[in-house]
């Protein structure tokens, strides 16, 4: 008996070798170059970048995206408005509506002559592989897939054989158009992201930008596309067939002809900063932005400590000497990070976490391990915020004359933001959440902005909005933990608020795994 066994086990280790030496990344020889274009007053982009940062070429112009659907429109707007280049980096990309009406915007694009660079995580858009492979064979497109699977049908039969370079995604998300402007933020492309249909839809944040900053973003996106990670989709999908071109949009146009879709997009236009930038009308804030951003070598786990985003953004905004604003829709900040916001506290700094409250996270694992560092950060002094679940109702707004009513779907929201404020002088916007997985696994970036405007909107939803919308975990007298709960003044809640006895038992079960160094 105990000979077959270790006889199974030794065939089963040697077929994984096996698999490990077939199934390898195809060679990147002879792999096309190329890079990211200047900015150039032959574009429309170009000449209001250049004409915005004349008085000083080292600032940037920077206005966050916080709605949803207001960042589905900046995206439109700024693949519409490329002449000569569009460089594209992304972790997620959905084949729901949003995305297949940004696949169309795609494919415009590149039919009216706009060289189109597409780099996406290969974990993160499993249902495009005909469509990747479709897009990749127009001439003005080129995609390329960070950390491929091999194996496309069974994916995570992959994890088995190749689990150390599989386990570490391309977290990163940008859009640069004709080298002058941006978008870098938290959100991937998908109906969830941009408060699209009902369901759950994230709280995120995004900035759009000109200037210094974008020819940064595109030296990065170079760096990325250039790294031992990026693999032309051409050597890893099925070659597309002789129609692919026109079923793909055939599928994009089907999505987008749909009552509740035509809804979504009416004033589209007006929600947008980009056609205002364009008409010289946006009320762009000038300021120091910086990237920061993890080195691509991290991908494969050979980034040195000072080539890490996480190191260099502490570098950058050195220790905060009265305030830190931290929201992260996963937060496990471990033993370093969460004694060096003890340590802060203690010294009379005012430290405000957000993050999802169980009922709200859509990743109940990571959750199991925040709550390890709940107390302690509580004692200390740490001031702790759990987003609620609920969403308000469909309101009336109104946006430069124009009355619209801002459709959110459904009554259910979960934090997706990743953002940082110092002091009230400087934010960092980005995909980095203050957890393992970003910090020491997955590639990201973000941005670093000196704005006392921006901080200050932060403090306010600080002291305001979040508050009204979040359970405020403390300790209790008899030294165990206790919400309050906005919604219901004077209730004191004992347990994980609105969640039920078998969620609390699977969290504490999740608890006992030892895998917080994958999340």
């Amino acid at each position: 008996m105990i000979l077959t066994v270790l006889g199974a086990v030794a065939l089963g280790l040697a077929a994984l070798g096996v698999a490990r030496k077939v199934y390898q990344p195809p060679s990147l020889a002879g792999r096309p170059a190329s890079g990211s274009l200047p900015v150039s007053r032959d574009t429309a982009l170009g000449r209001a970048t250049l004409d915005f940062i004349e008085p000083d070429p080292g600032l940037s112009g920077v206005a966050p995206l916080l709605d949803g659907r207001a960042a589905f429109a900046a995206r439109v707007a700024l693949i519409r408005a490329a002449e000569q280049s569009l460089d594209i980096q992304y972790y997620i990309w959905q084949r729901d509506v949003t995305g297949l009406m940004l696949i169309a915007e795609l494919q415009d694009a590149a039919d009216r002559g706009v060289r189109i660079r597409l780099l996406l995580d290969d974990h993160g858009s499993p249902a495009l592989d005909a469509d990747l492979a479709a897009l990749d064979a127009h001439p003005m497109i080129e995609v390329r897939l960070f950390n491929p699977f091999i194996m496309r049908r069974l994916r995570m039969a992959s994890f088995l054989f190749d689990f150390s370079r599989l386990n570490r995604r391309m977290h990163n998300k940008s859009l640069t158009a004709d080298g002058a402007a941006t978008i870098v933020g938290g959100r991937n492309i998908g109906d969830i992201y941009f408060a699209f249909g009902d369901g759950t839809h994230y709280i995120d944040t995004d900035v759009f930008a000109v200037g210094q900053i974008a020819a940064e973003v595109a030296d990065d996106f170079d760096r990325y596309w250039d790294s031992c990670s990026a693999h032309p989709a051409a050597r890893i999908l099925a070659r597309p067939g002789r129609d692919s071109w026109k079923a793909l949009g055939t599928a994009t146009k089907a999505a987008c002809a749909t009552p509740h879709y035509q809804n979504y997009v009416r004033d589209l236009d007006l929600m947008s900063p980009v056609g205002a930038f364009l008409a010289r009308a946006a009320d762009l804030e000038r300021s120091n932005v910086a990237l920061v951003s993890d080195h691509p070598a991290k991908g494969l786990g050979r980034a040195r400590r000072n080539q890490l985003l996480f190191h260099r953004l502490i570098r950058r905004i050195g220790q905060p000497l009265h305030s830190l604003d931290l929201i992260s829709a996963y937060f496990v900040p471990g033993r370093g990070f969460s004694r060096a916001l003890r340590t802060l506290a203690g010294r009379g700094r005012r430290v405000r976490v957000l993050t999802n409250s169980q009922q709200a996270t859509d990743v109940l694992v990571v959750h199991s391990a925040y709550v390890r560092y709940r107390p302690r950060l509580l004692d200390a002094g740490v001031e702790l915020f759990e987003l609620k679940a609920t969403r308000p109702e469909p309101t009336q707004q109104a946006e430069r004359g124009v009355k619209r009513r801002v459709v959110v779907g459904s009554s259910r929201s979960s934090l997706h933001s990743k953002s940082l404020s110092v002091d009230g002088q400087r934010v960092f916007i980005g995909s980095f959440n203050f957890d393992h997985r970003s910090l020491d696994l997955n590639t990201e970036m973000g941005v670093l902005i000196d704005s006392p405007r921006i901080a200050a909107g932060i403090d306010r939803a600080f002291a305001v909005r979040i508050p009204e919308t979040s359970y405020r975990p403390r300790r209790a007298h008899d030294g165990t933990l206790e919400w309050e709960d906005p919604d219901r003044p004077g209730t004191v809640l004992r347990v994980e608020p609105d969640t039920s006895w078998p969620s609390r038992a699977a969290l504490t079960v999740l608890g006992w795994l030892p895998i917080e160094w994958l999340l």
